[in-house]
């Protein structure tokens, strides 16, 4: 599969604190790759080292097969970058912050950032200064998207936008993924990227805990409740057991690679009743990953 993004044993510390602990992963072409994790799992880090703004202390990150360090200038006009506290000069307004920034870049951006801030309703006279948060994300956006970019970068971008803007502007992404576009999304609000992610990372204290496209992962982790009148079933065998619980004569466990063939012997046992296979969402696979992490440690 063709990527976009690489990262091969990329590692950033600061003094004690490891933000970035070799990270390892590829961000296939024209998905939409979501970076999940907790505040201070090491997301931001990791997508300043894909920006070219930190240097990694090992390890190498590339984008479209350019260096993000070495190669960082060849990168500005074909990736995108939303950080997740965007900073402009406030006293500008929303026209003229466009017009500054069409100066350095090529031909077409200035009328795609006035489509984007007229698709926003951005009032283009209004200074920076006096916009709400959300209008500010705005405006980061459009100035982002108004590049053209090949490889979309976003970190928390949905941050300070109500409701609806927040599920239009999702929605856009699998638009723009759609035309060939990569998107990598970091985000902490893990429920409502899973509704465009096809691809997703779980990191924790800079530690990948597992990449997958999200069709696979419902295969690798899933949840398995039944019944039973004398024995529960033998846990040990079904694979990594990431969580195991239950009362009385209920069992329930999540389970990461299962083995099938254990499964299915179970489900056709005749001790065991209410047999039920489901895969988990996002956010509760994350959180049982976590757990055994910790449990681990």
């Amino acid at each position: 599969m063709d990527t976009a993004i690489e990262m091969r044993g990329l590692m950033k510390r600061f003094r004690s604190k490891t933000a970035a602990d070799n990270l390892t992963l590829a961000v296939p072409t024209g998905s939409i790759f979501a970076l999940l994790g907790d505040n201070g799992a090491g997301k931001t880090t990791t997508i300043r080292m894909l920006t070219g703004l930190l240097r990694p202390d090992s390890g190498q990150a590339t984008i479209l097969r350019h260096d993000c360090w070495s190669e960082a200038f060849s990168l500005r006009h074909l990736v995108g970058y939303v950080p997740e506290r965007p900073k402009f000069y406030d006293w500008m307004t929303v026209s003229e912050i466009g017009w500054f920034s069409a100066g350095f870049h090529k031909p077409g951006y200035l009328p795609r950032y006035q489509q984007m801030t007229d698709h926003f309703r951005l009032p283009p006279r209004a200074k920076l200064r006096n916009l709400s948060k959300g209008e500010y994300a705005k405006v980061a956006l459009s100035l982002a998207l108004a590049m053209d970019p090949e490889v979309l970068i976003l970190d928390e971008p949905t941050s300070g936008l109500d409701l609806l803007v927040r599920r239009e502007f999702l929605s856009s992404m699998v638009d723009l993924a759609g035309t060939g576009r990569t998107i990598l999304i970091s985000s902490h609000q893990i429920a409502e990227i899973e509704r465009i992610a096809s691809h997703v990372a779980f990191i924790a204290n800079g530690q990948l805990l597992l990449t997958a496209s999200t069709e696979e992962l419902r295969k690798q982790i899933i949840r398995l409740r039944l019944r039973y009148e004398n024995q529960p079933p033998d846990a040990t065998e079904l694979g990594t057991v990431l969580q195991r619980n239950g009362t009385g004569k209920q069992w329930e466990a999540i389970v990461q690679n299962p083995n099938r063939d254990v499964v299915e012997r179970i489900r056709t046992a005749g001790t065991f009743f209410d047999f039920e296979e489901t895969p988990l969402c996002l956010e509760d696979a994350y959180c049982a990953l976590l757990a055994r992490r910790e449990d681990v440690r």
